[in-house]
């Protein structure tokens, strides 16, 4: 077994990272941290947890997590990341990070668009990103995991089968929708009951801090410079996430050949999964697990293909990826652990 802390255990990702630990047969939960609730039962936070856990949620003290755990799992956000990755990895843990801290390659980058100083630069050429179906050979035997943000999942996996064959431009436009969970669990007046219901939002265009890390995670897998014109949306639904890249094409491409390159890119990828011609995936289908549904389709009017990918934003798009590549760090079987449902938040 292998001893696992969740740290920033109570929020929305962090507990869903609890629920895939608890239910994976080789793994076990040591402790679950939280500044705000500290001394509760996991169980009298989430009563879904009740009889399955006795843990109770803890300080985030980095030296008592070292000495419990092999493997620390952050669920916090960014800049409280790096206040501690130095400190778990000194002390011989593998650090799997699902804040945006070390996505990144570029400091520089980092400090423009997340307004901070990064004070653990040093760190960033070591991370490894988490997408396995990108960099599944890098992250054996790692000792520091950045794990992808929701949005940048979906839209890598919709449009790099494309990029990689008939595109015939390095700029792609994509739009996204996102539940409410995406915006963590601290109540703000934008998912206000009385804000969200009823009612989708767009928010961030053209500066949401997950466009570089898709122009990087492209550019750097196809060895160019990729544009993103990107434009996220808030839906009215607790969880999952939905984007659709659209991106020109050869002249003559079509959708039947569209889905035989997805299919053959991944073919070999147990949670990725291709729809037929003509049918595009739901969130619906994908809620509460680690998969990706991918539909594609060319309007051969103007040659542009439409790619969207359809996750859920807590599983894939963070808590259970981030098993998936721990899985993949300690030479497990990649699937372990990840074909039963995790609970609902």
């Amino acid at each position: 077994m292998i001893d696992v802390a969740v740290v920033g255990a109570a929020g929305y990702v962090g507990i869903e990272a609890v629920r895939w630990v608890l239910a994976h047969p080789g793994l076990f939960l040591t402790c679950a941290t939280s500044g705000t609730d500290a001394g509760r039962p996991v169980s009298a936070s989430y009563p879904a947890l009740t009889g399955l856990t006795d843990v109770v949620f803890s300080e985030p003290d980095p030296e008592a997590i070292a000495r419990k755990s092999k493997v620390a799992l952050l669920a916090v956000p960014h800049t409280a990341a790096m206040g501690i990755v130095p400190g778990l990895l000194e002390a011989g843990l593998t650090v799997i990070d699902l804040s945006a801290d070390f996505r990144l390659t570029d400091a520089g980058v980092y400090e423009q668009w997340y307004e901070t100083p990064h004070t653990a630069a040093g760190l960033l050429a070591e991370a490894v990103y988490g997408l396995p179906e990108l960099n599944r050979s890098k992250l054996a035997g790692a000792r520091l995991v950045a794990c992808p943000g929701c949005y940048p999942t979906a839209t890598v996996l919709a449009a790099l089968p494309a990029l990689e064959g008939p595109a015939v431009d390095s700029h792609i436009v994509v739009d996204a929708k996102s539940g409410i969970s995406g915006a963590g669990r601290t109540p703000s007046a934008k998912v206000h009951y009385c804000s969200a219901s009823e009612s989708v939002s767009a928010y961030g265009d053209c500066k949401h801090r997950h466009i570089p890390e898709i122009e990087q995670v492209l550019s750097l897998a196809l060895y160019e410079e990729i544009s993103v014109v990107f434009a996220p949306h808030l839906i009215p639904m607790a969880r999952g996430l939905l984007a659709t890249v659209y991106i020109r094409v050869e002249k003559g491409f079509t959708t039947a050949k569209a889905v035989g390159l997805y299919r053959g890119r991944y073919r070999d990828e147990p949670f990725v999964h291709v729809h037929s011609a003509g049918v595009m995936p739901s969130t619906s289908e994908v809620r509460m697990t680690n998969r990706a549904a991918i539909g594609v389709m060319v309007d051969e009017r103007t040659d542009t293909l439409v790619a969207t990918c359809a996750i859920d934003n807590l599983g894939k798009g963070a808590a259970s990826q981030a098993i998936q590549c721990l899985n993949t760090v300690f030479g497990l079987p990649e699937t372990e652990g990840l074909n039963a449902w995790s609970g609902v938040v």
